[in-house]
C-alpha cells in the first residue's frame, strides 16, 4: 500500500484520520505543542486498519494473519490551547494507545472554532482549543509486520 497522506478541514475528514489512527501507539515524548506557532504534532506508529481489513468489515478469522504498522507524523494547526488528563510528560518513555479524534465546535453546530480531543487507553486525553479544523496525517517510512491486531474488550464478545 502507498504511503497514506490525508488533510482534514472538517468533521467528515477529521472521521477519516481518527480512523486511520485508531489503535496508535505513541511516547509522551513524541508529541509536542508549539504555542507560538500554533501548532501541535507527534509522531506515532500505526496500526494499518486499510491493509489489515481489506474488502473486510471485521478482523475475526485473521488471527494468524501478518498485520502492519507504520511511523506515522499527525500535524494540527491553528491550535490556541492545549489540556492534557492523565498524562505525565516528565516520563516521556510511556507509551500511549490512541482510541479516537473528535471536534466539539464551540458555537454551536457549524461554528469552525472548538476543541479537537485526542482520547487515549486509561482515561488519558489531549484537548486543543482550535480555530478550526486543519490537520494533517503523513506515513514517514516503510511499514513493518506484526502478528498482533489490536484487540479491545468488546472484540471478546
Amino acid at each position: 500500500m502507498p504511503d497514506l497522506k490525508l488533510i482534514a478541514f472538517d468533521t467528515l475528514d477529521l472521521g477519516i484520520i481518527s480512523a486511520h489512527l485508531q489503535d496508535a501507539v505513541l511516547r509522551v515524548g513524541e508529541m509536542t505543542y508549539l504555542p507560538k506557532e500554533k501548532r501541535f504534532a507527534a509522531i506515532v506508529n500505526r496500526f494499518d486498519w486499510a491493509n489489515a481489513l481489506g474488502s473486510s468489515q471485521t478482523l475475526q478469522g485473521l488471527k494468524d494473519e501478518k498485520f502492519e504498522r507504520r511511523r506515522a507524523g499527525i500535524r494540527f494547526e491553528r491550535v490556541n490551547s492545549a489540556q492534557v488528563q492523565g498524562i505525565d510528560f516528565k516520563d516521556k518513555r510511556a507509551a500511549l494507545a490512541l482510541l479516537a479524534i473528535t471536534f466539539e465546535p464551540k458555537g454551536g453546530e457549524g461554528s469552525t472554532e472548538g476543541d479537537v480531543t485526542l482520547t487515549f487507553s486509561g482515561g488519558a486525553a489531549i484537548r486543543l482549543g482550535v480555530e478550526c479544523i486543519e490537520i494533517e496525517l503523513k506515513d514517514l517510512g516503510a511499514a513493518w509486520g506484526t502478528k498482533r491486531s489490536p484487540e479491545h474488550p468488546e472484540d471478546a464478545s
